[in-house]
């Protein structure tokens, strides 16, 4: 038995309607409508390894790793490891840089690298 991490290259939260339905916290979530500018908090089951010093993609996941374009451009503030319930979470805040609009297709990052 090993320690599972996983290292993840964006912030993957779900969809606020899963929020609304009952099925996940609000912190599982991108907010209705996120701004530039504004702090959020974040929750992922799991323990999370996240780059700090810069921007990432923030994406809607529908579970299963069927991810969205970016929605926006973020900076990891905080994340913090914890345990509820006998399970690992990784909590933390994020800093939203930049919104995107969902029908563009231009490309925002390339790999680490934002793209301006």
């Amino acid at each position: 038995m090993g320690i599972q991490v996983e290292f993840n290259p964006d912030l993957a939260l779900r969809n606020i309607s899963e929020h609304k339905n009952g099925n996940r916290k609000e912190e599982e979530c991108i907010p209705g409508k996120i701004k530039a500018g504004q702090t959020y908090a974040f929750l992922k089951i799991g323990q999370r390894n996240y780059w700090l010093q810069g921007q990432i993609p923030l994406v809607e996941t529908k579970g299963n790793q069927q991810l969205s374009r970016p929605v926006a451009a973020v900076e990891i503030l905080e994340a913090i490891h914890f345990m509820l319930d006998k399970k690992p979470f990784t909590k933390g805040k994020y800093k939203v840089v930049e919104t995107f609009d969902p029908s563009d297709s231009k490309i925002h990052f390339d790999g680490f690298e934002r793209i301006k």
